[in-house]
């Protein structure tokens, strides 16, 4: 009596346009009896079409959900990494400061003339900033900043330089005319409306500083050459 009960609610559910998993599931029963019981009616058109989209939707939302499960697996395990490398790091000491700050400049830094460190990065420049005001005693009067930029931002300069003097802590005053670069093929942005561009840091009077940090440059090359042998 209970089968034949199950059997009969099976069919109308069908007659409705379920599917055989989702009558299986409803019943409690075993896709094989849903599929028995139902295998002689026909669906109309637009109950297929019906549920051919609830198994599109359905597989996307299963892809959906997989890619945010992985996600989450990375950004928990990101997380870890980052932790494990801060405690090998420890806290920086002033010497550290002045290490990294050197190897910043031997990369992004001006050999010629002035110092000068140019780069896009937000966190770099604010680091370079730091680097020459806590290391060599660079009074805050003697930063010149220029902004470079493609010329389909030129009606963002205002805003631009802004943002830069709000990243360095620099009034507007120092900084000299933006320079607007005229490329040959229009560059498109996705981030149209976040683009900065790139920033020039330079050091009024900077010429013996440049000297100085060039010296400490061809130091860490010659003692980086004799701990390779040394190794």
């Amino acid at each position: 009596m209970a089968k034949s009960k199950e059997k009969n609610k099976a069919r109308e559910l069908r007659l409705q346009g379920e599917s055989i998993k989702e009558i299986a599931k409803k019943l409690k029963v075993s896709k094989g009896s849903a599929s028995t019981w139902c295998r002689d009616i026909e669906l109309t058109s637009q109950q297929i079409e019906k549920l051919q989209k609830r198994m599109v939707d359905g597989s996307y939302k299963g892809r959906l959900k997989g890619a945010r499960t992985q996600f989450r697996r990375r950004l928990k395990k990101i997380a870890l990494l980052q932790k494990e490398v801060a405690k090998l790091l420890g806290s920086l000491s002033r010497r550290d400061l002045f290490l990294i700050g050197t190897g910043l400049y031997w990369g992004e830094g001006s050999k010629q003339r002035r110092a000068r460190i140019t780069n896009s990065d937000p966190e770099i420049i604010k680091f370079a900033i730091n680097w020459f005001r806590s290391v060599w005693k660079i009074p805050k009067d003697y930063f010149t900043l220029q902004v470079l930029i493609n010329k389909i931002h030129r009606h963002r300069v205002p805003e631009v330089e802004k943002y830069w003097s709000y990243i360095t802590g620099i009034p507007k005053s120092q900084f000299t005319k933006t320079t607007l670069i005229k490329a040959k093929n229009r560059k498109f942005y996705k981030n149209f409306k976040t683009h900065y561009g790139t920033l020039i840091i330079s050091i009024r009077r900077g010429g013996e500083l440049r000297y100085k940090i060039m010296g400490l440059i061809s130091n860490v090359i010659k003692k980086g050459k004799k701990f390779s042998r040394a190794t």
